[in-house]
């Protein structure tokens, strides 16, 4: 039940500044009191809201059973009050911040001696949740041995299918002062959970194994699933409210952290206390894991196009560049051979320069090129040539020094390039009419508006004028503005602030206006868009793209459990597009499912394949 505890003025004040503002006090508050600490539990510390009734409040004696101990990271354990009240909006269980390697064991009964803050993982300006936690804290074991409360079953059937309420207008859209209800929303029924000990059945893999040691599984198996075992992510409002995120208690020096690829099965019971983190919210971190079951994905293999087809693709190979390791240049390209079938047309992203991330100067990057190039003619491919603009330095973003930027990859014996000279990282490409009704690029390979404000501190798109079987194809490169400072889904405020899009929606139009410059002149011209456009096919920035009819998003044409090329915290959702002019009006289109899916990638992106007859 909430609260009866009396509250200074100081301290209320304190709150609801903190509500308004939509913003939560940090882990030590600026205003401490000492709370009427006679009745005080855990339950009444976590309130009925996202937010303490007690923060920045010392109180004493708070008891509980350990149910959990976190040795690294974010060191402290977890208690839980087994006296629980009759409110299912209050949890139970609570975070004890000790900094250092706490000293309980699993099973302890303790009484705690605190200051209540509120911590926000990633700090206040990423927007996420708080959690509620004791910070500062005396320990006194009362004893040892104890059964630890039994875990709250975490099901298809408990979990709402509401994702989150609307946020408070006058609040700046946050949720921290509404009223937790358990019963109608996804996001507020785990908040009600935050800290307890909780436990999940045999589940589906939606998210593989990351290098962090964690995973992603799905309590609800029929939520927008794909056949590959994911689950889509198919607009700003099915969020898939059965996502959860699994870590595990142990140090992977005990006990080594299970491979899974998304569809295959966590096992058995998974149980711990209810974490939230920066990275992923919701967070099952397990005293208990349960087995992987394999269920053997594989990784896709497209077909090859026809002698009289034009097979373009996209692949973003996440920061290649020559100090990788040959087995990553090598992998990369028995998937262009094997998994791709060897495009005639290939658009990069992320190659780096020559030094990758030494920060001295270089851009010229034809030492990467060359190295993956050569892997892919000694996995059996053919000797593609390529062209690309060098960016100025330290001046299209990514990683500092590493001068990311778009380059195409081409199959001279099935197409030709059109070269024309001038295109530098500074000079636009225009179009022009070549006779009566054809179009041509002034500069190519050339980058279009470099000198437009939307591609401050982002790469440039690359455009390109190619002849197969007598029909010019332009092709521009392109890799939009990142995701970079958006909220997330489990975000205080709902929905999310999607600030990233803003930059993105510029780019579009700028692309946009300028295929609309190339079908002015030639109304029926083939012009493929393509790239990492780090947006979904749903998005503002995909409307931009299209707008006026003058391009497609082909991914579009698959059916909507398909339309995937990354996977993000268990959604399976659209990162890389190709898109068509309207002269192009039948094709073949291809999300390669071979690293999105998988614990081990080469990137972590899908590559795409149009397949068409120009």
């Amino acid at each position: 039940m909430p609260s009866s505890i009396p509250r200074s003025a100081a301290v209320a004040a304190v709150v609801t500044a903190a509500l308004a503002a939509g913003l939560l006090a940090g882990s030590s508050a600026s205003a401490e009191t000492t709370a009427d600490t006679a009745a005080v539990r855990v339950h009444d510390i976590q309130g009925t809201t996202r937010v303490s009734p007690l923060v920045g409040q010392q109180v004493t004696g708070v008891t509980g059973i350990v149910t959990g101990v976190r040795t690294y990271g974010s060191r402290g354990f977890w208690i839980q009050d087994p006296q629980a009240d009759d409110n299912p909006a209050t949890s139970e269980g609570l975070f004890v911040f000790t900094s250092s390697v706490p000293t309980v064991a699993v099973g302890d009964a303790v009484s705690v001696n605190g200051t209540v803050g509120e911590y926000v993982p990633g700090g206040l300006n990423s927007g996420n949740q708080s959690l509620t936690q004791l910070s500062k804290p005396t320990v006194t074991v009362v004893s040892t041995g104890n059964p630890v409360p039994a875990p709250v079953t975490i099901s298809a059937w408990s979990v709402p299918s509401a994702y989150a309420p609307e946020g408070d207008p006058a609040a700046g859209g946050s949720v921290n002062g509404l009223t937790l209800e358990p019963k109608r929303y996804a996001l507020d029924y785990y908040e009600s959970l935050e800290g307890t000990n909780v436990r999940v059945g045999a589940s589906r893999v939606v998210g593989a194994t990351d290098p962090y040691s964690e995973l992603w599984v799905t309590v609800k198996p029929w939520e927008n699933p794909n056949w590959r075992g994911g689950t889509v992510y198919g607009s700003y409002t099915s969020q898939n409210t059965g996502r959860l995120q699994i870590q595990s208690l142990t140090p992977i020096a005990q006990q080594p952290f299970p491979k899974a690829n998304v569809g295959d099965v966590l096992s058995g019971t998974t149980e711990g206390p209810l974490d939230f983190n920066q990275f992923g919210g919701y967070t099952l971190t397990a005293r208990t894991l349960g087995t992987v079951v394999d269920r053997g994905l594989e990784r896709e293999i497209t077909e090859k196009q026809h002698k009289n087809e034009l097979a373009v693709a996209t692949y973003n190979v996440e920061n290649l560049d020559p100090s990788d390791p040959q087995e990553k240049f090598d992998a990369l390209a028995a998937a262009v051979v094997e998994n791709l079938a060897s495009p005639d047309i290939l658009a990069l992203e992320e190659i780096q320069d020559n030094n990758g991330a030494k920060n001295d100067g270089t851009v010229a990057a034809d030492q990467t090129l060359k190295k993956f190039t050569d892997a892919i003619v000694a996995a059996g491919g053919p000797a593609y040539e390529w062209r690309s603009v060098d960016p100025e330095n330290n001046k299209d973003g990514g990683e500092p020094g590493g001068n990311i930027r778009q380059a195409f990859l081409f199959n001279p014996e099935r197409v030709s390039f059109t070269d024309r000279a001038g295109g530098d990282a500074a000079t636009a490409t225009d179009v022009v009419r070549a006779d009566k009704d054809r179009a041509a690029l002034t500069r190519s390979p050339g980058r279009i508006d470099p000198a437009n404000t939307a591609w401050e501190n982002s790469r440039k798109p690359l455009a390109g004028e190619f002849t197969f079987r007598g029909r010019t194809v332009f092709v521009i490169a392109n890799h939009f503005g990142s995701k970079g400072g958006d909220e997330s889904l489990v975000a205080h405020r709902q929905p999310p602030n999607r600030s990233s899009e803003a930059k993105r929606l510029l780019q579009a139009q700028a692309v946009n206006a300028f295929v609309k410059d190339v079908l002015a002149i030639e109304k029926n011209a083939d012009v493929v868009v393509l790239g990492d456009i780090n947006d979904f096919e749903f998005s503002e920035t995909t409307k931009a793209l299209t707008d006026g009819g003058a391009l497609y998003p082909a991914v579009k044409s698959l059916p909507r459990s398909e339309r995937y090329s990354y996977v993000f915290q268990g959604n399976s959702q659209v990162l890389d597009q190709i898109l068509t002019s309207p002269g192009i009006r039948h094709f073949e289109y291809d999300s390669v499912h071979i690293n999105a899916e998988f614990a081990d990638q080469n990137s972590d992106h899908d590559p795409q394949v149009l397949r068409f007859r120009p």
